[in-house]
């Protein structure tokens, strides 16, 4: 246990359960699950493997100081206390993310002014020089988060954002996040032991993560950077080692992932992703109506999507989703179909039962995760119904 520090991996709403049970198979150590974000143990090795392989964390950070303040001033004093010179050298380069949930403090970028204002005071003191602030690709990521009276200072081991996964060059119009699309099939319960198809597949997000759960590929191995590899502490031997044990545990698959849009520029992004993530192998994505297709062979069939909303498309919504019914119905026998909407009014006209509806958001959109089970007897019973009369 003593090389063994505490993290915290942030998530989006609802998708905490899924991170915990990742962590858990990674081999993390004392999981408890927050608001948003997952409390865990491990050493350094594994703060490596954790930014490499979870597909539901947004970042990992690494906690190493709170206090509780009263003021703007108790703050500063308390930031400016820290040895920042362990961490960083007067030529090294800062960022610092605040986020508040307090009535005495309200202004996050004031808070992070604040922050910086204090660790760069320290520096001149004590060296006539000081860090300057690089907002893209500093050596030292400080999170400072603020909840009622009690500050909690973090290293972000992270940089960007982990839904950054370095594969997406093209995107459509409405883009669906990384993070929300693999927390999207592990919460379908997709494990890549079936055929899948993504019937409005955009500019190919959910195909390619699925790719990557069903091949245990670590979802970050195309990442430019992390924010840790400027650490004083980075260790790249050790971050190798375990890069090529992660990879050892990547896995063959055995059926089909196919992709469909009715937008040829769709199609093209979609490709091109594929391709970034090096999974075209794997992947099939074709100029296909949805609505005019049929389901292929007689295998069974994993289907989860994100249909226009009616936010950025000029779209008749009630239609369309009875469309997205009608098709399920006479097209997909033997399909298990998820979607997630914010369009809730929508779901009336899909005509179908959902046997599982959960809350998630899609950034600030409140929205539903759908589950439509098609079996494969409806269609030969509604025949033999018909053939009777």
């Amino acid at each position: 246990m003593g090389n063994n520090f505490e993290m915290v991996a942030k998530t989006l709403y609802g998708f905490e359960p899924i991170l915990a049970k990742e962590l858990r198979a990674l081999g993390a150590m004392d999981i408890k699950e927050g608001i948003r974000n997952v409390r865990f143990y491990g050493d350094l090795g594994f703060m490596y493997k954790a930014n490499l392989c979870l597909r539901t964390a947004i970042k990992i950070l690494k906690p190493f100081k709170s206090f509780k303040i009263h003021s703007e001033d108790d703050l500063y004093n308390e930031i400016k206390k820290i040895a920042w010179e362990q961490f960083l050298d007067v030529n090294d380069t800062l960022a610092i993310d605040a986020t508040v949930h307090s009535e005495k403090f309200t202004h996050s970028k004031y808070i992070a002014q604040k922050t910086k204002d204090a660790i760069v005071d320290r520096f001149r003191e004590k060296f006539d020089k000081r860090p300057s602030v690089d907002l893209d690709f500093p050596t030292l990521r400080i999170n400072v988060h603020i909840e009622k009276d009690t500050c909690n200072v973090s290293l972000d081991s992270s940089g960007q954002s982990l839904h950054k996964r370095g594969y997406k060059t093209a995107t459509n119009i409405a883009p669906i996040n990384e993070v929300l699309a693999a927390g999207l099939l592990l919460m379908s319960g997709w494990d890549g032991q079936c055929d899948f198809l993504d019937p409005m597949c955009g500019s190919g997000t959910i195909l390619i993560e699925a790719a990557m759960i069903a091949c245990n590929i670590p979802p970050n191995l195309n990442r430019k950077e992390f924010a840790f590899e400027k650490w004083k502490d980075w260790d790249v031997d050790l971050f190798e080692k375990i890069e090529e044990s992660v990879l050892k545990k990547v896995r063959d698959f055995h059926f089909n992932i196919m992709g469909y849009d009715t937008a040829p520029s769709a199609v093209e992004k979609a490709t091109d992703n594929v391709e970034n993530a090096n999974l075209s192998e794997f992947i099939t994505v074709k100029r296909q109506n949805f609505f005019e297709s049929i389901k292929q062979g007689e295998r069974h069939l994993h289907m989860v999507f994100n249909p226009p909303y009616g936010e950025r498309l000029n779209i008749d919504m009630p239609a369309f989703y009875k469309e997205i019914g009608d098709t399920l119905k006479q097209s997909y026998p033997g399909t298990e179909a998820w979607f997630i909407t914010s369009n809730l009014e929508s779901i009336k006209h899909v005509g179908l039962r959902p046997s599982r509806k959960i809350k998630l958001y899609n950034g600030a959109l409140e929205s539903k995760f759908l589950k439509y089970d098609i079996y494969e007897g409806t269609k030969k019973l509604h025949k033999l119904k018909d053939q009777e009369n």
